[in-house]
Parts: structure tokens; sequence; C-alpha cells
């Protein structure tokens, strides 16, 4: 699996954040980050979109998170990713930068992931994201971690 983000993660603690759960993934996530775009708003996503799809391999089943995208729980997450993987192809989700993702980003994915109607930072976002992809993991697993249910 693979990862590819706008901005780096200059935060001591958020990437150790990442990385807790990155070490404990399998498959492993490889986690590619692309410069922030400079310029107009329009000029950023444009940028960023071609460093984005560039960065992808050759036919990587591509998850954008995108406001518009579904936001599935975490069980039927974890049987998404399942069959996304069985694809074959390898499974790439993106984050774009502060100005969203482009047009020609959220046309080229094979889906659309959202992680709620909150507009939340990018290096947050990578955060939970990375988390949910190893709960999802855990879940197919059937490792303990996950706690379906209330209380």
């Amino acid at each position: 699996m693979r990862l590819i983000a706008v901005g780096r993660m200059k935060d001591a603690h958020e990437r150790a954040l990442v990385e807790r759960y990155v070490k404990r993934l399998s498959p492993a996530l490889t986690i590619t980050e692309l410069p922030d775009g400079r310029g107009s708003a329009g000029e950023i996503k444009r940028r960023e979109a071609e460093a984005m799809l560039a960065a992808l391999p050759d036919r990587a089943f591509v998850v954008a998170l995108d406001l518009d995208g579904k936001t599935p729980g975490s069980e039927a997450f974890s049987e998404q990713i399942t069959g996304w993987l069985e694809t074959g192809r390898e499974l790439c989700f993106l984050i774009g930068g502060a100005e969203g993702l482009d047009g020609s980003v959220v046309a080229r994915a094979d889906a659309l992931l959202s992680l709620g109607s909150f507009t939340w930072p990018h290096m947050l976002a990578r955060i939970m994201l990375v988390e949910q992809l190893y709960r999802a993991r855990a879940i197919a697993s059937g490792h303990p971690y996950h706690r379906s249910g209330r209380p």
C-alpha cells in the first residue's frame, strides 16, 4: 500500500503517531510526501495534481480523500480495503494540500473516501487515515484491537 500526500510532516509528535501505526501495518505502507504547491489556488491545485499523478504507480487502485467521498464505518472500510487489495493492483491513498484536490485527481480516483464533513488539517487527516488503515487490517485479521458495538 502507498500513501501519497502533499506536505511534509515536520512535527516530531505527528510523525511519531504516523510511524506508530505504519510499523504495524500489513501489507506495509509506503509514504510519499510531495512539496506544497506555490502560486494562486488554482495553480497550487494544478501543480500538486501533476505531482500526485506522476507519483502513482502504473495500474494503481487510487483512493482519494475528498469531502464528497464515502464515509464507511470501520468494519465496512475493512471490507473495502480487503476487496481493493484483492484486485492485484497497488492500493494508493491520496491526500491533497490545503487547497484540496484538483479535478484531475478526483477523476483518476477509483474510489473517494471522506473522513467526515469536518475540515481537517492535512497532517491530522494523514494520522487519522493511517490509524484507520491499521484498524481495518486488524479487523480483517480478527485481531481484538477493534471493539465493535457500544458498551
